[in-house]
C-alpha cells in the first residue's frame, strides 16, 4: 500500500549508521494509506528510472557522494542483460524542499521509480510529493523510522545487523547477552534493535547499560557493566558504539576490568574494520561484527574503479543495488513489476555487495557474513548466504 504522510513540525532527530562516515536523518511522521496504483511499466520501452542525488549541496563531500552514486548506478545499467533503464539524475542540493521538487519533476518526467536521495528528510520529502502518484522511492537511508507505504530504505539496518549477530551467537551458546549503549538516540535506536534480536532469536537479555557519551561517561559506566555481567552470569556483552566514539575506550576498560573475550563473547552492531585501525585493538582480538560479503563487495569494487578511476565511495553499492532490482523486476515483463508487491517478493536480488530483499513494513534484509578479529585482521567464520531461506519473511 502506498502511503500520503502529513508532516509534524517536530525537530529532525540525528542518528549514526553502521559506518562511522556518514549520519542520516529522520522525521516523525503520521501515513494514511491509499490505493496501490502505481508501479506499472510499459514492457516494450526502456523504464524510466530517476536517480535523486545531493549534487549542488552546501555540505563538505556531497558532491563526491552524489557522483559516486552516479557512476555506480550507471554501472548497474550497463550491467543489466534483457532490460534497458532509462536513467535520469536530479540534483537535491542535499535539501529536503529540493528533493520534493525534484521527485515531482521527475515524476512529470515519467518516472516510474525513484532512487534515492541521500538523507532520510530528504527521502521522507520526496516520499510524500510523490505518494498520490503511486511512486516508489528506494531512499539510500538506513533510518527505519521513515520506512513504510511508498518509502523504503536500502542502506544497512540496525535491525537486520543485530539479528543477523544475535542468530549466529545462540547458535554458538552466547545467549545471556548485556547490551552496553550510550544514551543518545542513536544508542537507543541500537539498544532497542539488539533487544528484539535477542528475543527473536531466543537468546535472554540479562542486562542493559547506558552511558553519556564521553570518557568520564564510559569509565563511570564500566563497573555496572561488570556488575551485570556477574549478577546476570552472562556470556556475551554486545555494543552499539563506534570506531570513532567510544568503542576504543571500551576495548580498554572492559578487560581491564576482567570482562575478557575468552570468557565472555564481545559483540559489534558497528563496523569493526573502520577504520582498519580499530583492528589493531588489543582488546577487540576474537570479538565478533558483521559485514557484507567480502567477496561480492570486492568484485564490485574492482569493477568500479577499472570503470571510473577510483575507488567507489561507500554509499555508491546502495545505487547499484536499486538499479539492481529494477531490471531484476523489469526483466519479468509484467507490467506491475515496481508495485510494492513486486518490490518485496520474497527471493530477493543480487546486489553490489551481496543479497538483499525489501521488506513490506519498507526495510530491508541483507545478506551479511560474521566476521571475528583474529591477529589484528579480520577472519569470517560464517559467510554471508547466497540466498535467503524461504520465499517470504
Amino acid at each position: 500500500m502506498f502511503a500520503v504522510f502529513r508532516a509534524i513540525r517536530k525537530p529532525f532527530i540525528r542518528l549514526s549508521v553502521l559506518f562511522s562516515f556518514l549520519w542520516l536523518a529522520a522525521c516523525d511522521d503520521v501515513t494514511m494509506s491509499l490505493p496501490s496504483t502505481g508501479g506499472n511499466i510499459n514492457t516494450g520501452e526502456p523504464v524510466p528510472v530517476a536517480l535523486l542525488v545531493p549534487r549542488g549541496s552546501a555540505i563538505s563531500g556531497d558532491d563526491v557522494v552524489a557522483a559516486s552514486l552516479e557512476n555506480a548506478a550507471r554501472l548497474a545499467v550497463s550491467d543489466l542483460q534483457g532490460v534497458e533503464v532509462d536513467l535520469r539524475v536530479y540534483s537535491t542540493a542535499g535539501e529536503a524542499g529540493e528533493a520534493s521538487i525534484a521527485a515531482k519533476q521527475a515524476v512529470a518526467d515519467g518516472a516510474e521509480i525513484i532512487i534515492g536521495p541521500l538523507r532520510a528528510e530528504s527521502a521522507n520529502a520526496a516520499a510524500v510529493a510523490v505518494a498520490g502518484k503511486g511512486v516508489n522511492v528506494l531512499s539510500f537511508s538506513n533510518n527505519t523510522t521513515i520506512a513504510g507505504g511508498n518509502l523504503f530504505v536500502l542502506g544497512s539496518t540496525f535491525q537486520n545487523t543485530a539479528n543477523r549477530l544475535m542468530g549466529y551467537a545462540v547458535r554458538q551458546g552466547k545467549d545471556r547477552v548485556v547490551v552496553i549503549h550510550d544514551t543518545e538516540i542513536g544508542g537507543q535506536l541500537g539498544k532497542t534493535a539488539i533487544s528484539n534480536a535477542i528475543a527473536r532469536n531466543g537468546g535472554t537479555l540479562v542486562g542493559s547499560v547506558g552511558y553519556e557519551l564521553s570518557q568520564e561517561g564510559v569509565r563511570a559506566a564500566v563497573p555496572k557493566v561488570k556488575s551485570a555481567v556477574n549478577s546476570g552470569n552472562a556470556n556475551a556483552v554486545f555494543l552499539t558504539s563506534t570506531s570513532n566514539a567510544a568503542l576504543p575506550f571500551y576495548a580498554q576498560f572492559l578487560p581491564e576490568a576482567g570482562i575478557r573475550n575468552e570468557t565472555t563473547q564481545y559483540i559489534g552492531l558497528s563496523r569493526w574494520d573502520i577504520p582498519a585501525q580499530t583492528l589493531s585493538l588489543p582488546g577487540l582480538q576474537g570479538g565478533w561484527f558483521s559485514l557484507p560479503d567480502p567477496g561480492t563487495s570486492a568484485q564490485f569494487s574492482t569493477r568500479y574503479s577499472s570503470a571510473y578511476g577510483s575507488a567507489p565511495h561507500p554509499l555508491a553499492s546502495l545505487a547499484y543495488d536499486g538499479v539492481a532490482a529494477v531490471g531484476a523486476l523489469a526483466k519479468s515483463g509484467n507490467r506491475d513489476a515496481l508495485s510494492a508487491a513486486s518490490l518485496t517478493q520474497g527471493a530477493g536480488f543480487q546486489g553490489a555487495t551481496g543479497i538483499f530483499r525489501l521488506r513490506p513494513d519498507g526495510t530491508n534484509e541483507r545478506g551479511l557474513a560474521v566476521a571475528r578479529i583474529e591477529n589484528n585482521q579480520v577472519s569470517i567464520i560464517d559467510p554471508a548466504p547466497s540466498a535467503f531461506a524461504g520465499a517470504g519473511f
